[in-house]
């Protein structure tokens, strides 16, 4: 660990240090608006001091309810400098959720974005201990205060430097609410410490500093956006703001040279380039050139660029293309927040971009990431030294070391279920390490599919390879306690709407294209092919095609794109249940 880096005020020390350098950036009225590190620390330390004005100190909470943008990060900074924990909050949470968070931590303050967020706040206000709501855009409502109002003050330097020194490793940084994809959401308590640990180890593998350039778009109110981030202001590579909407214009104009995404992100992009590659000429090229980089993967994994005339011809027809899709300057391309599945990593190392996945959790920070010199497809890299790691038993990976949270806040039955009193963190999640200390995860151990006959299946590799066809969007496995798997598809419409086109299927609503006997048959199709590489007792029988497109809206995925299995299991109950009997009815008209 670095001993400069104890605690979150160090790195903004850091951060501060590059006075007259950009630091930070978002598009305002369309055009990109950015902040040096002197007015970044200034905006800090003025706002510190209105929260010592207002009287909230050390211990206290304060909720932001925003999405991604500057005004988040000073808010952080300053609570972080009082040794104020803040509560991050979803800006996707309805308000019924968000009011329960700010219930349950009893937040003080709250900084909300925009008049939407506000509307949130507002409704769900009475009955939480909040005292003050600060927006960050400029708007004037009752009983609210503009941001930038607190931001202008020339701060007490003394003052701001005292209450950021005594702030120790040990003290409480935040309560992040976990995205709630099993149940109610927990309130994971991290220190000052826990994040320092993390930071200093995060990076160590990849060239950072100078001119790079990175784009922060995944929620700051999750862990890895926030280590990310934080990491980002420590090793001096400016941040881009911006929403996962704007993504594709963003990459074009910031061309990042680090990026963290999640696996969706890097689905789509690859079904977007078979989708303009699908027919004729472009289709023939685009397979040629797949086959040309799968046979130098070697060569890209090891970080060589291929110097065969086939391999250039081959990146300057197909794979720069997809390359300046992301930019064209992109080096590190990480993955976070759920598994990315072996097809999609091979898929893009074989187009020259070879993806560096990683994994954690909120309780843990970032565990381990593949790195430059350290890539393993399939993998989520070798843990960081700084953690312990053992298989349970039952295949479950622990976890121990300086990163792991001290408990659930105000929850200490969850806390024995999950924190051993040895340190030992249960991630709930089956894991392997292999001889080159490589970490493989396998599953959620909660969502783990057992059959009626006894056979335990892991849903998500099956799902990702379902998903690398371009016309799956979302797919959920579904048998627990059944006798056969089978397998709910949300169709890529856009892809599916495509196809129908060429095919002459004629359907005026969603629903009505879904039930098409030719559609029916196509994704029949999808699954056998995915069935073909898959034991007997995984094979999916039975496809359940849905007219939905999953969405954080209406409650399937969380803000970070994963899939919520048992929302989606009870949304299609009827559906299901039907499915399964008419399996078992056409068993039993065979057998008599």
């Amino acid at each position: 660990m670095d001993a400069e880096l104890r605690t979150i005020n160090d790195v903004l020390r850091i951060a501060a240090g590059r006075a007259a350098i950009e630091i930070v950036c978002h598009k305002r009225q369309g055009r990109w608006a950015g902040i040096a590190g002197r007015d970044f620390f200034r905006q800090v330390t003025s706002l510190a001091a209105a929260l010592g004005q207002w009287g909230i100190n050390k211990g206290d909470r304060v909720a932001i309810l925003s999405e991604n943008r500057p005004e988040w990060a000073i808010a952080d900074f300053a609570c972080m400098a009082r040794g104020i924990v803040d509560v991050p909050i979803y800006p996707t949470l309805t308000a019924e959720q968000a009011g329960f968070i700010l219930r349950d931590s009893g937040a003080r303050v709250a900084f909300v974005s925009s008049a939407q967020q506000l509307g949130k706040m507002e409704g769900v206000r009475q009955g939480t201990a909040l005292e003050r709501v600060v927006v960050m855009d400029e708007i004037d409502e009752p009983g609210t205060i503009r941001m930038s109002s607190l931001l202008g003050a020339a701060p007490d330097s003394a003052q701001f430097e005292a209450a950021a020194g005594a702030v120790r490793p040990e003290d409480l940084a935040t309560i992040i609410y976990t995205s709630g994809t099993t149940g109610t959401p927990k309130g994971v308590v991290l220190t000052h410490g826990n994040f320092a640990s993390n930071i200093s180890v995060a990076t160590g593998h990849f060239p950072l500093g100078g001119d790079e350039r990175t784009i922060s778009f995944l929620p700051l109110s999750h862990i890895t956006a926030r280590i990310v981030d934080y990491t980002m202001f420590y090793r001096g590579v400016r941040i881009a703001y911006c929403s996962i909407e704007e993504l594709p214009a963003v990459f074009k104009e910031i061309r990042p040279t680090i990026a963290v995404g999640v696996p969706r992100m890097y689905e789509k992009a690859r079904q977007q380039a078979e989708l303009t590659a699908a027919h004729g000429l472009k289709h023939a090229i685009f397979q040629w050139a797949l086959r040309t980089g799968r046979a130098h993967t070697a060569e890209i994994l090891a970080g060589r660029r291929p110097a065969s005339p086939a391999w250039k011809l081959a990146d300057r027809l197909v794979f720069s293309k997809i390359r300046a899709g992301f930019g064209g300057a992109l080096l590190v391309p990480l993955s976070g927040g759920a598994p990315l599945g072996r097809d999609l990593a091979e898929w893009f190392a074989a187009v020259a971009m070879p993806i560096y996945e990683g994994y954690g959790l909120t309780e843990t920070s970032v565990i381990s990431v593949n790195s430059p010199g350290a890539l393993k497809l399939g993998t989520v890299g070798r843990p960081f030294p700084s953690f312990e790691c053992r298989i349970a038993p039952d295949g479950e990976l622990l976890v121990r070391g300086p990163s792991v949270f001290s408990g659930y806040w105000k929850a200490p039955e969850q806390t024995a279920a999950a924190l051993e009193p040895e340190g030992w963190f249960h991630t709930g999640d089956i894991g392997n390490i292999d001889a080159d200390g490589f970490l493989s995860i396998t599953d959620r151990k909660k969502d783990l599919l057992k059959t009626s006959g006894g056979k335990f299946i892991a849903p998500q590799p099956i799902e990702n390879a379902l998903k690398a066809n371009a016309l799956v969007a979302y797919c959920c496995v579904i048998g627990d306690r059944r006798k056969f798997p089978s397998v709910i598809i949300a169709p890529n419409f856009p892809a599916l709407e495509q196809w129908a086109r060429q095919h002459n299927i004629n359907a005026t609503a969603r629903a009505d294209l879904v039930r098409d006997a030719r559609v029916q048959a196509l994704y029949q199709e999808i699954v056998e092919q995915v069935n073909n590489k898959l034991a007997q007792f995984e094979k999916m029988k039975k496809v359940l095609l849905v007219a939905d497109e999953f969405s954080i809206t209406t409650g399937e995925i969380t803000p970070t794109l994963k899939l919520k299995r048992r929302v989606v299991e009870q949304k299609y109950l009827d559906e299901i249940e039907e499915l399964y009997s008419m399996a078992r009815a056409a068993e039993q008209a065979e057998s008599t």
